[in-house]
Protein backbone atom coordinates (compact mmCIF):
# COMPACT_ATOMS: atom_id res chain seq x y z
CA UNK A 1 0.00 0.00 0.00
CA UNK A 2 2.78 2.43 0.89
CA UNK A 3 4.88 1.53 -2.13
CA UNK A 4 1.96 2.11 -4.48
CA UNK A 5 1.12 5.42 -2.84
CA UNK A 6 4.63 6.79 -3.24
CA UNK A 7 5.23 5.33 -6.71
CA UNK A 8 2.02 6.84 -8.10
CA UNK A 9 2.40 10.24 -6.49
CA UNK A 10 5.68 11.70 -7.62
CA UNK A 11 8.46 9.71 -5.95
CA UNK A 12 11.62 9.65 -8.09
CA UNK A 13 12.53 6.15 -6.91
CA UNK A 14 11.07 3.76 -4.38
CA UNK A 15 13.42 1.04 -3.18
CA UNK A 16 11.69 -1.98 -1.66
CA UNK A 17 13.58 -4.52 0.45
CA UNK A 18 12.46 -8.03 1.30
CA UNK A 19 13.63 -11.62 1.61
CA UNK A 20 11.30 -13.05 -1.03
CA UNK A 21 12.22 -12.10 -4.58
CA UNK A 22 8.86 -13.23 -5.97
CA UNK A 23 6.99 -10.81 -3.68
CA UNK A 24 9.29 -7.97 -4.68
CA UNK A 25 8.85 -8.68 -8.39
CA UNK A 26 5.09 -8.74 -7.94
CA UNK A 27 5.18 -5.29 -6.36
CA UNK A 28 7.46 -3.88 -9.06
CA UNK A 29 4.69 -4.47 -11.60
CA UNK A 30 2.77 -1.58 -10.02
CA UNK A 31 5.27 0.90 -11.53
CA UNK A 32 8.45 -0.66 -13.00
CA UNK A 33 9.95 2.72 -13.89
CA UNK A 34 9.95 3.86 -10.26
CA UNK A 35 10.04 0.80 -7.98
CA UNK A 36 13.44 -0.85 -7.48
CA UNK A 37 13.55 -4.27 -5.76
CA UNK A 38 16.45 -5.34 -3.54
CA UNK A 39 16.64 -8.70 -1.81
CA UNK A 40 17.61 -8.16 1.81
CA UNK A 41 16.87 -9.20 5.38
CA UNK A 42 15.96 -6.52 7.93
CA UNK A 43 16.92 -8.86 10.78
CA UNK A 44 20.51 -8.97 9.49
CA UNK A 45 22.74 -5.99 10.21
CA UNK A 46 25.15 -7.08 7.48
CA UNK A 47 22.36 -7.37 4.90
CA UNK A 48 21.01 -3.92 5.78
CA UNK A 49 24.44 -2.33 5.39
CA UNK A 50 24.90 -4.03 2.01
CA UNK A 51 21.55 -2.69 0.83
CA UNK A 52 22.44 0.81 2.02
CA UNK A 53 25.75 0.64 0.16
CA UNK A 54 23.94 -0.42 -3.02
CA UNK A 55 21.56 2.53 -2.81
CA UNK A 56 24.43 4.88 -1.99
CA UNK A 57 26.17 3.81 -5.20
CA UNK A 58 22.94 4.14 -7.19
CA UNK A 59 21.58 7.53 -6.10
CA UNK A 60 23.66 8.61 -3.10
CA UNK A 61 20.81 9.70 -0.81
CA UNK A 62 17.27 9.08 0.42
CA UNK A 63 14.65 11.47 1.82
CA UNK A 64 12.34 8.98 3.53
CA UNK A 65 13.02 5.63 5.15
CA UNK A 66 9.97 3.44 5.86
CA UNK A 67 10.47 0.67 8.42
CA UNK A 68 7.48 -1.47 7.56
CA UNK A 69 8.43 -5.08 8.26
CA UNK A 70 6.34 -7.15 10.61
CA UNK A 71 5.69 -10.69 11.74
CA UNK A 72 3.08 -12.26 13.99
CA UNK A 73 3.80 -15.50 15.88
CA UNK A 74 1.12 -18.07 16.72
CA UNK A 75 -1.30 -16.73 19.37
CA UNK A 76 -0.90 -17.94 22.94
CA UNK A 77 -4.49 -19.13 23.13
CA UNK A 78 -4.52 -18.24 26.81
CA UNK A 79 -7.11 -16.09 28.58
CA UNK A 80 -6.45 -15.42 32.26
CA UNK A 81 -10.05 -14.32 32.78
CA UNK A 82 -11.32 -17.81 31.92
CA UNK A 83 -8.55 -20.15 33.11
CA UNK A 84 -7.18 -21.36 36.41
CA UNK A 85 -3.72 -20.12 37.28
CA UNK A 86 -2.33 -23.64 36.72
CA UNK A 87 -3.87 -23.94 33.25
CA UNK A 88 -2.88 -20.42 32.35
CA UNK A 89 0.74 -21.00 33.32
CA UNK A 90 0.85 -24.28 31.39
CA UNK A 91 -0.65 -22.74 28.26
CA UNK A 92 1.67 -19.73 28.28
CA UNK A 93 4.75 -21.91 28.73
CA UNK A 94 3.81 -23.76 25.55
CA UNK A 95 4.88 -20.69 23.58
CA UNK A 96 8.36 -20.90 22.08
CA UNK A 97 11.19 -18.58 23.04
CA UNK A 98 12.31 -18.54 19.41
CA UNK A 99 8.92 -17.11 18.38
CA UNK A 100 9.39 -14.25 20.84
CA UNK A 101 12.98 -13.66 19.75
CA UNK A 102 12.10 -13.64 16.05
CA UNK A 103 9.13 -11.33 16.60
CA UNK A 104 11.22 -8.79 18.48
CA UNK A 105 14.01 -9.08 15.92
CA UNK A 106 11.61 -8.26 13.08
CA UNK A 107 9.19 -5.85 14.74
CA UNK A 108 11.52 -3.92 17.05
CA UNK A 109 15.28 -4.45 16.71
CA UNK A 110 15.13 -4.18 12.90
CA UNK A 111 13.91 -0.59 13.23
CA UNK A 112 17.05 0.41 15.10
CA UNK A 113 19.46 -1.35 12.75
CA UNK A 114 17.65 -0.24 9.59
CA UNK A 115 17.73 3.37 10.74
CA UNK A 116 21.43 3.21 11.57
CA UNK A 117 22.31 1.49 8.30
CA UNK A 118 20.58 4.27 6.32
CA UNK A 119 21.53 7.18 8.58
CA UNK A 120 24.15 8.72 6.28
CA UNK A 121 21.83 8.40 3.28
CA UNK A 122 19.16 10.34 5.18
CA UNK A 123 21.77 12.95 6.06
CA UNK A 124 22.73 13.13 2.39
CA UNK A 125 19.08 13.74 1.56
CA UNK A 126 19.08 16.75 3.88
CA UNK A 127 22.25 18.09 2.28
CA UNK A 128 20.88 17.60 -1.23
CA UNK A 129 17.94 19.85 -0.39
CA UNK A 130 15.62 18.35 -2.97
CA UNK A 131 12.64 18.41 -0.57
CA UNK A 132 12.31 22.08 0.37
CA UNK A 133 10.69 22.83 3.69
CA UNK A 134 11.14 19.42 5.32
CA UNK A 135 13.96 17.35 6.74
CA UNK A 136 14.67 13.70 6.03
CA UNK A 137 12.40 11.33 7.92
CA UNK A 138 12.18 7.80 9.26
CA UNK A 139 8.57 6.55 9.19
CA UNK A 140 7.97 3.47 11.32
CA UNK A 141 4.94 1.19 11.07
CA UNK A 142 3.96 0.07 14.55
CA UNK A 143 0.44 -1.17 15.35
CA UNK A 144 -2.63 -0.40 17.41
CA UNK A 145 -1.80 -3.72 19.09
CA UNK A 146 0.97 -1.91 20.93
CA UNK A 147 -1.66 0.13 22.79
CA UNK A 148 -4.16 -2.62 23.65
CA UNK A 149 -4.21 -3.88 27.24
CA UNK A 150 -6.92 -6.53 27.37
CA UNK A 151 -5.67 -9.83 28.90
CA UNK A 152 -6.23 -11.62 25.59
CA UNK A 153 -3.68 -9.38 23.85
CA UNK A 154 -0.70 -10.63 25.85
CA UNK A 155 1.70 -11.77 23.15
CA UNK A 156 5.06 -11.21 21.53
CA UNK A 157 3.36 -9.22 18.77
CA UNK A 158 1.67 -6.59 20.90
CA UNK A 159 4.64 -6.06 23.20
CA UNK A 160 7.07 -5.91 20.27
CA UNK A 161 4.91 -3.21 18.68
CA UNK A 162 4.81 -1.30 21.97
CA UNK A 163 8.61 -1.48 21.97
CA UNK A 164 8.65 -0.17 18.41
CA UNK A 165 6.39 2.71 19.40
CA UNK A 166 8.66 3.75 22.24
CA UNK A 167 11.74 3.33 20.04
CA UNK A 168 10.31 6.02 17.78
CA UNK A 169 10.48 8.44 20.71
CA UNK A 170 14.06 7.48 21.52
CA UNK A 171 15.26 7.66 17.92
CA UNK A 172 13.43 10.93 17.38
CA UNK A 173 15.37 12.49 20.24
CA UNK A 174 18.69 10.86 19.37
CA UNK A 175 18.64 12.09 15.76
CA UNK A 176 17.82 15.73 16.55
CA UNK A 177 21.49 16.80 16.11
CA UNK A 178 21.36 15.47 12.54
CA UNK A 179 18.01 17.10 11.67
CA UNK A 180 16.43 13.74 10.91
CA UNK A 181 12.81 13.31 11.98
CA UNK A 182 11.27 10.05 13.22
CA UNK A 183 7.51 9.45 13.18
CA UNK A 184 5.27 6.43 13.45
CA UNK A 185 2.07 5.05 11.99
CA UNK A 186 -0.01 2.69 14.15
CA UNK A 187 -2.58 0.99 11.90
CA UNK A 188 -5.54 -1.02 13.05
CA UNK A 189 -6.97 -3.85 10.95
CA UNK A 190 -6.26 -3.67 7.23
CA UNK A 191 -6.53 -6.54 4.72
CA UNK A 192 -3.03 -8.04 4.57
CA UNK A 193 -1.21 -11.36 4.80
CA UNK A 194 -0.26 -10.55 8.38
CA UNK A 195 -3.82 -9.81 9.51
CA UNK A 196 -5.51 -12.59 7.56
CA UNK A 197 -5.80 -14.84 10.60
CA UNK A 198 -7.62 -12.14 12.56
CA UNK A 199 -9.85 -10.97 9.75
CA UNK A 200 -11.19 -14.46 9.00
CA UNK A 201 -13.00 -14.35 12.35
CA UNK A 202 -15.24 -11.55 11.10
CA UNK A 203 -18.73 -12.78 10.30
CA UNK A 204 -20.09 -10.67 7.48
CA UNK A 205 -21.69 -11.15 4.11
CA UNK A 206 -20.09 -7.95 2.89
CA UNK A 207 -16.63 -6.76 1.94
CA UNK A 208 -15.06 -6.12 5.34
CA UNK A 209 -13.75 -2.75 4.13
CA UNK A 210 -17.25 -1.50 3.35
CA UNK A 211 -19.28 0.54 5.83
CA UNK A 212 -21.50 -1.63 7.99
CA UNK A 213 -19.46 -4.82 7.60
CA UNK A 214 -18.05 -4.65 11.13
CA UNK A 215 -19.81 -4.04 14.44
CA UNK A 216 -19.61 -0.45 15.68
CA UNK A 217 -18.74 -1.82 19.13
CA UNK A 218 -15.55 -3.26 17.60
CA UNK A 219 -14.60 -0.52 15.15
CA UNK A 220 -16.67 2.70 15.33
CA UNK A 221 -16.17 3.29 11.60
CA UNK A 222 -17.82 -0.12 11.04
CA UNK A 223 -15.24 -1.38 8.56
CA UNK A 224 -11.65 -2.44 8.09
CA UNK A 225 -9.16 0.01 6.69
CA UNK A 226 -8.79 0.50 2.95
CA UNK A 227 -5.59 1.00 0.93
CA UNK A 228 -6.56 4.62 0.35
CA UNK A 229 -6.69 5.18 4.11
CA UNK A 230 -3.02 4.26 4.35
CA UNK A 231 -2.11 6.02 1.10
CA UNK A 232 -3.59 9.34 2.15
CA UNK A 233 -1.94 9.17 5.56
CA UNK A 234 1.58 8.28 4.41
CA UNK A 235 1.47 10.86 1.62
CA UNK A 236 0.55 13.47 4.21
CA UNK A 237 3.34 12.35 6.54
CA UNK A 238 5.85 12.51 3.68
CA UNK A 239 4.67 15.91 2.47
CA UNK A 240 5.58 19.48 3.49
CA UNK A 241 2.23 19.61 5.34
CA UNK A 242 3.69 17.26 7.99
CA UNK A 243 7.12 18.91 8.16
CA UNK A 244 6.47 20.03 11.74
CA UNK A 245 5.79 16.48 12.97
CA UNK A 246 8.59 14.82 14.92
CA UNK A 247 8.30 11.92 17.36
CA UNK A 248 4.60 11.61 16.61
CA UNK A 249 2.54 8.40 16.49
CA UNK A 250 -0.42 8.59 14.10
CA UNK A 251 -3.10 6.06 15.02
CA UNK A 252 -5.09 4.87 12.00
CA UNK A 253 -7.60 2.33 13.28
CA UNK A 254 -11.13 3.62 12.70
CA UNK A 255 -11.49 4.19 16.44
CA UNK A 256 -11.02 0.52 17.32
CA UNK A 257 -12.08 -0.17 20.90
CA UNK A 258 -12.18 -3.96 21.34
CA UNK A 259 -10.34 -7.11 20.42
CA UNK A 260 -11.81 -9.27 17.68
CA UNK A 261 -13.73 -12.14 19.37
CA UNK A 262 -11.84 -15.41 19.08
CA UNK A 263 -8.67 -13.82 17.74
CA UNK A 264 -6.50 -14.68 20.75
Amino acid sequence: MMTKAFAENGAHKVYIIGRRREKLDETVKLNPSVIVPIVGDVTSKESLCEVAEQIEKDVGYINLLCCNSGTMPPPLGADSSKMSIQDYRKKCLESKTEDWNQTYATNSASIFFTTMAFLELLDAGNKKGNCPGRNSQVLVTTSIAGFLRQPQTLSAYGSSKAAATHLIKHLGSALIPYSIRVNGLAPGLFPSDLAAGLIKNLSSEHDATEKGAVSKSFIPEERLGKPEDVAGTVLYLASPAAAYMHGNITVLDGGRVNMLPGSY
